[in-house]
């Protein structure tokens, strides 16, 4: 992972103690709540439904054990609501059906993020310097600002790869980290990048999406897309260069933000998003950063351009662990090939949860964070402790949380691969469910979320305890469920093979569910977004509607047709229909079928 220099420390470091100025001089009266509220969201820290919550960046998703401990530390210690706050909340969620709400946990999002729900912001500051100490922090986690730049979980690892994506991730991050042009756009601003064959990294869905790649010659560039985005208007980003010399980056960002800055809507927040002008300019939209390109590079004399002694100093930053010398991998490959002959569970966490590495004699592996009694992507202190355990006896003391809410270890011996097996196993975290249904994606929704039109965990919950069988899971293949709690999307619902959204219906909750939708990756073909199925569905008949829609899909499948296949092959309609069939009663028609 990047090793972090003694100024890019000094730079988190002097961060944190500006926001510690700007907290006591807001605390004080001497710095108004308007003029706060920016500096606050631009370090992470939002005001939700009941408390503050704080992200903290991870950039691409890569993290060390003394990083973990931290966060660890901050959820026992500081993630803990008030005592009238939490009543407060307890008593508003009570009405609505909610018996628990999770405190003392951090919470892995689809950003590769890391949040807290519950920190006072009488505390903020502290959590600030701690985060500081190892090198982590919330700048630009929020607020509409260039956003935490994300790319695939296996990036540098995997055997697909052309082009590791890493490098170039960093430095956009350094480049539009406090950058005027980045801080106060239109809306927020998200960039993803992939430098593999598959794209895992939902490029498609983002505001601008990188395909790091190599042309005829050999040479090094970038496919770009802009304009992608859920929320109220689901975009797929749209191709606007082919082809573009990796040096020249930074560059082309610039005049794509430069003439969304000029031509973007700032009157309505709900138009404000690039795809909102992209999708409404066309082709004009595409001359004009072609033109704000060619001024930068001919005019201003490309400022911005990358020179590759520079690329090489970054690069040079992301250091291959050491790891101990393998003496014989093939003896090692066929150790695990006979251990898991003699093990079934061992041998369905090896084809479930175990990645293929670029490294001869090595792994990644994904530990999952979904399972029953726990919101999606959320863990306690003692679990992040025992993940730091796992992460410094088995992957060189490096992790990485990943898109859909878990945790990978990308240095795995295959010699270690039993033994971390068990341990993980002894820790909960273990469960052969990745890829399959119960390794949902899910928001916190509006047990924490002020945006928030209805509650998300308790259907993750109830979805997650209704499928407990593996062998059912597994039986029903690789699938995509992903829940969001409003029309933001933070739970990525238009993405799902199947996609829940919470609704406002006369002040309460209901459900829509859409079916179809892909991130991008291989599984999924091409980014698009779900269809709904019809009017929505009350909270208790969510569960059973999904039971309804997957039976359609096992009694209609073809042999080995995974669900979001069997979807385009069969069309909407069947599924539509068992989605209706499985609405329950309402109170006058069950009465008066009680009596018949």
């Amino acid at each position: 992972m990047y090793q972090y220099t003694d100024f890019d420390k000094a730079f988190v470091k002097q961060r944190a103690d500006q926001f510690r100025d700007q907290l006591n001089r807001w605390q004080s009266g001497k710095l108004a709540e308007d003029d706060f509220r920016p500096l606050r969201l631009q370090n992470g820290w939002y005001v939700q439904r009941y408390a503050p919550m704080l992200r903290v960046a991870v950039p691409y998703g890569e993290i060390n054990t003394a990083q973990i401990r931290v966060l660890a530390r901050i959820a026992r210690e500081y993630d803990a609501p008030e005592a009238e706050v939490f009543k407060a909340a307890m008593e508003g969620q009570g009405k609505l059906g909610t018996t628990f709400l999770p405190t003392h946990c951090a919470h892995f999002t689809t950003r590769t993020n890391v949040q807290f729900n519950w920190i006072p912001l009488s505390k903020s500051a502290d959590v600030m310097d701690l985060l500081a100490s190892v090198n982590l922090h919330g700048i630009q986690t929020s607020g509409n600002c260039i956003r935490n730049t994300t790319t695939d979980a296996l990036a540098g690892i995997a055997p697909d790869e052309i082009v590791d994506p890493r490098p170039y991730a960093e430095i956009l991050r350094q480049w539009t980290t406090l950058h005027p042009e980045f801080a106060f756009l239109p809306r927020k601003f998200k960039i993803a990048i992939t430098g593999a064959t598959e794209d895992r990294a939902a490029t498609g869905w983002h505001d601008v999406g990188l395909h790091v790649l190599k042309n005829a010659a050999g040479e090094i560039g970038f496919k770009v897309f802009v304009g992608g985005g859920m929320g109220r208007t689901p975009v797929i980003g749209t191709v606007i260069r082919e082809f573009l010399p990796w040096n020249q980056i930074m560059n082309y960002i610039e005049a794509i933000v430069r003439v969304y800055n000029e031509l973007g809507r700032r009157d309505n927040k709900y138009k404000a998003r690039i795809k909102i002008l992209v999708k409404a300019e066309g082709q004009a939209y595409i001359d004009a950063v072609e033109e704000e390109f060619r001024q930068i590079v001919e005019v201003d004399g490309g400022p911005h351009t990358v020179p590759q002694a520079e690329f090489d100093r970054v690069a040079a930053m992301f250091t291959t662990p050491v790891l101990p010398v393998v003496a014989d991998a093939a003896a090692d490959e066929q150790a695990l090939i006979e251990q898991a002959a003699k093990e079934p569970a061992f041998a369905r966490w090896l084809s479930r949860n175990v990645h293929a590495h670029k490294v001869p004699g090595l792994r990644a592996v994904t530990l999952s964070f979904k399972r029953v009694g726990q919101a999606p992507g959320d863990a306690t202190g003692e679990q992040l402790d025992a993940l730091a355990e796992l992460v410094d006896g088995f992957s060189a003391s490096e992790a990485r949380v990943t898109h859909d809410q878990n945790v990978m270890l990308p240095w795995v011996q295959v010699s270690q691969l039993h033994a971390l097996w068990q341990r993980a196993k002894a820790l909960g975290l273990a469960s052969t469910n990745v890829a399959l249904l119960t390794d949902m994606i899910a928001c916190p929704g509006g047990d924490f979320c002020a945006l928030a039109n209805a509650r998300s965990l308790p259907i993750a919950e109830a979805i997650t305890q209704r499928y407990q069988d593996l062998d059912e899971l597994d039986d029903i293949g690789e699938i995509d469920l992903h829940i969001s709690g409003c029309i933001n999307s933070c739970g990525h619902h238009h993405s799902g093979h199947i996609g829940i959204l919470g609704v406002d219906k006369d002040g309460k909750e209901w459900y829509q569910v859409t079916l179809g939708g892909s991130d991008g990756a291989a599984l999924s073909g091409d980014a698009v977004a779900g269809k709904v199925i019809g009017p929505s569905f009350s909270a208790a008949e969510v569960p059973d509607v999904l039971e309804a829609v997957l039976t359609t899909y096992r009694d209609l499948r073809l042999s080995g047709e995974h669900f979001i296949d069997a979807v385009r092959r069969i069309g909407l309609d069947p599924f539509k229909e068992a989605g209706k069939a499985a609405r329950h009663p309402a109170p006058a028609e069950a009465e008066e079928e009680a009596l018949a």
